[in-house]
């Protein structure tokens, strides 16, 4: 179309008259600009072409995306493993939940925890039934607890990686615990793996450091220095000269109570450690607390201070009886699991571990390898706020009045030590 024009404009030149140089004719003066005005066609040309193309270009864009959008999302289907069961489990597990309904992974994040027990197994089968949403399926047989025995243990490995292997129906893994991060972030399988509530992944071999897990298919939350932090500012408030604590000696119950992070940090500030050492992670819950007892029982009449770990016979509903026998003597205790055990009597604590906190934290992580992330390329370092937690009728209770400074510094108070003896 625009090859004839000029063409045309052009034959109109050539047939014009001659006229004498003095007097240029309106012909010869329309002459003189057509090349300019050829260019000006010629622009407007290419610039309505650009339109059109444009226009095309997008209207193509916007048939892709309303392709894409249409196509669903994969649903992945999870399954849980724990070593046992244990409240701090409950507790992230139900943060979790709540953040994954919050970044809309699923409809439903209001998951009931059970009040009468340690256990996860009603939070799984209520997640199957009412979780809701098109992006995560808990598997109704994807739960898997050892209830604290090393051959159910193994016997739920097994089984899981041969379902891995031959249904291959398990799209992510969550790995409540020491034993299950031990035994899911492993070279045996692929599958996404987050590693939670560990009171050391990078000790109990499931990461490589906190900042690469080691494995392009797994994810631990970690928080480095945080028991150094615990016992310094224990310390620095009681400055006592023997602190108490009770493990099971053990590589696992080593790493699962931190111990080389609490020898380490006693070196540093010349703490002796009085350690009782005793079988904790037990089948029986009864006996596990009965050997725990036993241990603050003694330990409460030959140190100043006892710091309680991370093991199962903290058991909730119990710890009015366990902190007795620190009434008794007279002395301060430190929780390392966190405020929780303080609301429930145990003197102090840091409180540096809200659930909601850990649990957006971990769904966020989740979120991200659902978007195409690999599990190992996710930040794995979680740093929560510092501050303390106490409960001031324990205070009263050994005759400890803490100084305004300390009460200052306080994030939580608790007054009262419930008794919730089933």
């Amino acid at each position: 179309m625009m090859r004839f024009e000029f063409m045309h404009l052009a034959n109109q030149e050539t047939k014009m008259a001659p006229t004498p140089l003095s007097t240029p004719s309106a012909s010869a003066a329309t002459s003189q600009h057509a090349p300019g005005q050829r260019l000006a066609a010629l622009a407007a040309a290419l610039l309505m072409g650009c339109i059109l193309t444009a226009c095309c270009f997008s209207h193509a864009l916007a048939e892709q995306s309303a392709d894409a959008s249409s196509v669903p999302h994969k649903k992945w289907r999870i399954v849980y493993v724990e070593g046992g069961p244990y409240t701090d489990y409950q507790q992230i597990f139900a943060g979790t939940v709540r953040g994954l309904a919050k970044l809309g992974l699923i409809a439903n994040g209001d998951v009931p925890v059970p009040a009468d027990s340690e256990s996860t197994r009603e939070m799984w089968a209520w997640l199957n039934a009412k979780a809701g949403g098109d992006r995560l399926e808990f598997l109704a047989d994807g739960y898997y607890s050892a209830n604290w025995d090393e051959k159910l243990r193994a016997s739920n490995k097994a089984d899981l990686l041969r379902r891995i292997r031959e249904r291959g129906d398990v799209d992510m893994i969550f790995a409540f615990g020491t034993w299950a991060g031990q035994d899911m972030a492993t070279d045996e399988h692929s599958v996404p793996t987050f590693s939670m509530s560990v009171t050391d992944a990078v000790d109990a071999g499931i990461v490589a450091s906190a900042e690469d897990s080691g494995r392009d298919h797994v994810h631990a939350q970690v928080e480095p220095g945080r028991y150094e932090r615990q016992v310094a500012i224990f310390h620095d408030v009681f400055k006592f000269r023997r602190m108490g604590l009770v493990y099971e000696d053990t590589p696992d119950g080593r790493s699962s109570s931190g111990i080389p992070a609490v020898e380490k940090a006693a070196r540093e500030l010349g703490i002796e450690l009085v350690p009782c050492t005793t079988a904790l992670n037990l089948p029986d819950l009864d006996q596990s607390f009965e050997n725990l007892r036993q241990c603050v029982e003694s330990l409460s009449t030959s140190c100043d201070a006892i710091y309680l770990t991370v093991n199962t016979g903290m058991q909730g509903h119990r710890i009015r009886e366990l902190l007795q026998p620190i009434i008794k003597a007279g002395i301060p205790s430190f929780s390392q699991s966190g405020p929780g055990e303080t609301k429930l009597g145990v003197l102090m604590s840091l409180a540096q571990t809200d659930f909601d906190d850990v649990g957006l934290f971990e769904a966020n992580a989740v979120a991200k390898v659902l978007d195409g992330a690999k599990p190992r390329d996710v930040n794995q370092i979680f740093e929560g706020p510092l501050g303390l937690a106490i409960n001031l009728k324990m205070a009263m209770l050994i005759g400890w009045n803490p100084p305004f400074e300390i009460l200052a510094a306080v994030d939580e108070i608790h007054q009262q030590i419930p008794d919730l003896t089933r």
